[in-house]
């Protein structure tokens, strides 16, 4: 399982994989409601909505039933933003708000960037705007490497 880097300022984390798929593949992961139902779930916070318009000023909404993961006295998570950047297959940027944060209302960053190489496609992801974050923070440090195992098993099939 990939490992995620807080960079030295606490602002960022950084976690990479390698998806043997090509870049357009793991793209269309990212970004069509259909597939991220199918992959972007954990039995421990169930996945009840998953909205994504993926262009530039699009929205998206993720939202999750009961479940038993607890981040910052929250059990059901919820999460929305808007693209900010879009080049497929290469780049996917969008705004983070979620509900787990001290600060309810703090617009984070989170950056998908895909690099095609031979055997695939390197996926490095940074989510930023934490200094803040010190619980959220935390919990992203093990949930981002979780995430892209996930992304990695289900573009692999």
């Amino acid at each position: 399982m990939p490992t995620a880097l807080v960079a030295a300022n606490n602002d960022s984390i950084i976690t990479e994989i390698h998806i043997a798929a090509p870049a357009e593949r793991v793209f269309k992961a990212l970004t069509q409601p259909r597939e991220l139902v199918r992959w972007f779930k954990n039995p421990s916070c169930p996945d009840h909505l998953w909205e994504i318009d993926a262009r530039l000023g699009g929205r998206y909404r993720y939202v999750t039933e009961k479940g038993t993961v607890v981040v910052n006295g929250v059990s059901e998570f919820e999460c929305h933003g808007e693209i900010l950047e879009i080049d497929p297959p290469h780049l996917l940027v969008y705004s983070w708000i979620a509900n787990w944060h001290d600060d309810k209302s703090l617009r984070t960053v989170v950056r998908w960037e895909l690099t095609s190489d031979a055997a695939g496609t390197n996926v490095k992801v940074t989510h930023s705007g934490l200094a803040q974050e010190n619980v959220a923070r935390q919990d992203y440090s093990g949930g981002w490497p979780g995430v892209l195992e996930m992304l990695k098993q289900f573009a692999e099939k």
